[in-house]
C-alpha cells in the first residue's frame, strides 16, 4: 500500500526511506485517489501538524491507518500523540508508534504491518 509522509525534521523521512515502500510526500499528495497509509510526526506536546490536518481535509477518503513518529522527551502521555488523534478522528487504525525515525526493530515490525 502507498505511504503519505509528513516530515519537519527529516526522521519519518528517513523512516519511509529505511522501509522501501512505494512512498509520496504530503507536499506532492493533494487529491490522492487512492488507499494510504499516512506516516506523520507529532508536532509540539501531541498537536497534529497543520500540514496534515490541511491534507487530510481534503483526502481522507482514502485513509486507511495511520503510523506516527514522535519523541519521548515530550512524555509519555504526547508520544506520538498525532497518530492517536487522527487514528480517533477518522476511525482508521494506529497501526505503530516510533520513537525518531525507528530501529531496525521498528522498520521489521513496521514493513510486516504494511
Amino acid at each position: 500500500m502507498k505511504l503519505v509522509y509528513a516530515s519537519r525534521t527529516g526522521n519519518v523521512e528517513s523512516l519511509v526511506n529505511k522501509l522501501n515502500a512505494d512512498a509520496l510526500n504530503i507536499n506532492d499528495a493533494d487529491g490522492i485517489a487512492e488507499d494510504y497509509i499516512l506516516v506523520t510526526y507529532t508536532d509540539g506536546a501531541g498537536e497534529v501538524p497543520f500540514e496534515v490536518d490541511e491534507f487530510l481535509a481534503k483526502n481522507q477518503a482514502h485513509l486507511k491507518a495511520v503510523i506516527a513518529s514522535g519523541n519521548m522527551a515530550y512524555g509519555d502521555d504526547n508520544f506520538c500523540k498525532a497518530g492517536e488523534i487522527i487514528a480517533d478522528s477518522y476511525g482508521v487504525p494506529l497501526l505503530y508508534k516510533v520513537e525518531d525515525d525507528g530501529t531496525d526493530e521498528d522498520i521489521a515490525k513496521i514493513a510486516e504491518l504494511i
